[in-house]
């Protein structure tokens, strides 16, 4: 369940490790070409954590075309829709993560044609199935519906249980639950459910998701009103995000911090947003909160 991330010096191993390893920050320019559909997934996933967006939907395309196995057809629509909920367009992500569901739920699953042997494929069904849901649950609470964010995450641990999950979908499921609960105004819950995210990333291959969940253990912090402990927690996770090159956390940093009333963390947030656009991002007008899960 939370073995590391492939590490070698094939393409495939240096996309693998770099989407969900130590080397989330790795240039795009040393990421090798993909050799195949779930390489270009991975190279979307790299690519959408530096806040490459253009870039990150020109792999995604990439997988449309070359790929055939629904695994990897249904992880690419969650992450195409994971790309626009990071920017305000929740009911697009609906679509894309509606898609996932769908692509999931009708399609056979015997047969994988693109990607690894089958003995080194690192996905399950379950895995799939988890990002169309959670994502479903984050959309939903981007335009405010958090009973329907609250049966969607229900519905997704019935069908995949906690000790069937992989790591990342678990981490996932748990940064989701903790959002839920901050936008239903439940704040032991949220502590709770970021806590248990922190916990199951510590225990996993990426960096990326370790940032993640302590961003959102110090959102749940701030929530609190334990704001000392929430500006230490975003201090930190700038830090990380800055050795990295995880400008979607980042700017999501700044934006708590400046919340929470730190010198400079507004422009820096505005500085964040600006490159965000440059590389291809179009934040939806108006939006104040977005979901990174």
């Amino acid at each position: 369940m939370f073995a590391p991330a492939p590490l070698g010096d094939t393409p495939f191993e240096i996309l693998a490790e770099s989407a969900f390893g130590a080397r989330p920050g790795r240039a795009a320019a040393e990421l090798p070409t993909a050799p195949d559909a779930l390489s270009s997934w991975y190279r979307a996933v790299v690519l959408g954590g530096q806040g490459r967006y253009a870039a990150a939907r020109a792999e995604l395309r990439i997988v449309r075309t070359l790929g055939t196995d629904p695994i990897v057809l249904s992880l690419a629509s969650s992450t195409e829709g994971s790309l626009l909920r990071q920017l305000g367009w929740h009911a697009r992500a609906a679509a894309c993560d509606g898609r996932a569901a769908a692509l999931i739920s009708a399609r056979s699953i015997g047969d994988r044609a693109t990607g690894p042997a089958s003995a080194d494929y690192p996905f399950e069904r379950g895995d799939a199935i988890c990002d169309a849901l959670t994502g479903l649950a984050a959309d939903a609470l981007g335009i405010g519906r958090v009973a329907l964010a609250w049966r969607l995450l229900r519905r997704c641990a019935d069908l995949v249980p906690d000790n069937e999950l992989g790591w990342r979908p678990a981490v996932r499921r748990q940064w989701v639950s903790a959002e839920t609960a901050l936008a239903a105004g439940t704040v032991e819950p949220a502590l709770t459910h970021a806590a248990a995210a922190l916990e199951l990333a510590e225990r996993g291959p990426s960096v990326r998701h370790l940032v993640k969940s302590r961003l959102l253990v110090a959102a749940a912090a701030a929530a609190a009103d334990e704001h000392d402990r929430s500006r230490a927690l975003a201090e930190h996770v700038a830090e990380q995000c800055r050795e990295h090159g995880l400008l979607p956390l980042r700017w999501a940093s700044a934006m708590l911090r400046a919340g929470l009333g730190v010198d400079g963390a507004a422009a820096e947030a505005e500085d964040c947003a600006a490159t965000i656009v440059r590389r291809g991002g179009r934040f939806r007008p108006a939006t104040t909160a977005q979901s990174t899960a």
